[in-house]
């Protein structure tokens, strides 16, 4: 058996004290490579470009960022990434570490993941936020390529405000998942999955009300500063363009 990848990336962010952001750690290796872009205002942008396929069978990646107080942080990549089978057996892991201090922003925005057929990938996305913290975080998730069946997927999302959770959800799709992962319950045969996580200190006292963004899209409030937005779509272009309209709705 082929042994896997194992690779991390870590930013750090952090006020400069001139009105900006500063990147005192911004490493990564192997197939995570981290490049800082241009931005305007307070905030740091960073997009994670992948110098190598994957994750493949047996893989592990972690991405761990943390912005402290007053910084203003923008996380994105430069192309989707496809889960594919490989050489070695088991699962391939994907690992999202996220913190945010009171008084800061994150947003974190990458493109799509796409499970491939054959593939077998464990995604962990765990957000620790302080009072006060400010957070946008997208996830999108494509079952399989075009006319191809989906791999195996298991995405977790933890988030946590001050120690206590916020939201604690966990899905499994393709083969080998429980029995109605594809039914109406659930999937209801769609492909593109996708959720945003949006927390604001204001929403503690007018938090948006729920509703539907579409038929198969709806808003709902947190128990706390925040609200998730939940969305199905044909394809992955279609999940983007609800999204895209659930932040242009919360501002």
């Amino acid at each position: 058996m082929t042994a896997g990848v194992h690779a991390t990336a870590r930013i750090e962010a952090r006020d400069d004290g001139r009105g900006g952001t500063a990147l005192p750690v911004l490493e990564g290796n192997g197939p995570l490579a981290l490049r800082r872009v241009r931005a305007s205002g307070r905030e740091a942008r960073v997009m994670l470009v992948g110098a190598m396929s994957g994750p493949l069978g047996g893989d592990r990646f972690a991405v761990e960022a943390e912005a402290g107080p007053g910084a203003r942080l923008h996380l994105g990549s430069a192309a989707a990434t496809i889960a594919l089978p490989g050489q070695a057996k088991g699962e391939a892991h994907y690992d999202v570490r996220l913190k945010v201090a009171a008084g800061a922003e994150l947003h974190w925005l990458p493109e799509q993941l796409i499970s491939a057929g054959g593939s077998e990938l464990c995604v962990s996305s765990h957000i620790e936020l302080a009072p006060g913290a400010r957070l946008v975080f997208r996830e999108e998730q494509v079952l399989g390529r075009a006319g191809e069946e989906p791999g195996r997927l298991t995405s977790r999302l933890t988030v946590r405000l001050d120690g206590r959770p916020l939201l604690d959800q966990e899905l499994s799709c393709g083969p080998g998942a429980p029995g109605g992962w594809d039914g109406r319950a659930v999937l209801a045969g769609h492909r593109a999955l996708g959720q945003l996580v949006v927390v604001r200190p204001e929403f503690a006292q007018e938090a948006p009300s729920a509703r539907m963004l579409g038929e198969y899209a709806a808003l709902t409030p947190l128990a706390g500063p925040a609200v998730l937005v939940s969305a199905l779509a044909p394809d992955a272009r279609l999940l983007r363009r609800v999204l895209d309209e659930a932040v242009a709705i919360l501002g």
